[in-house]
């Protein structure tokens, strides 16, 4: 690897991981805490639960495992993008076919 490689993947890890980390602010933050009552007025209720309620107790955990599983992928993108796989890990095709 060379260090010119080695820093354009740092740079992207950090830009990945800083957009997931503000998505996942805005919803555990900002839908369950600081919006929950425009949202509660504004927006459809899910069930008997006001929207609001329901982000703040169901919501943001379904954002969080979706935050998950896309992360790993585009880590997983990016890995093998610039050549960081391991051997074990190149024969995993399941991630590939989702493009």
């Amino acid at each position: 690897m060379s260090s010119t490689n080695a820093l354009k993947h740092r740079q992207a890890c950090l830009v990945i991981t800083l957009a997931i980390l503000g998505i996942w602010f805005l919803v555990s933050l900002g839908c369950s805490i600081l919006f929950r009552e425009w949202m509660d007025l504004n927006m459809p209720p899910v069930g008997n639960a006001p929207f609001g309620f329901w982000m703040a107790q169901q919501g943001s955990i379904i954002c969080f495992v979706l935050l998950l599983i896309t992360y790993a992928v585009l880590m997983y993108r990016l890995d093998s993008k610039y050549g960081y796989l391991d051997s074990q890990h190149e024969s995993i095709d399941s991630v590939d076919s989702l493009e």
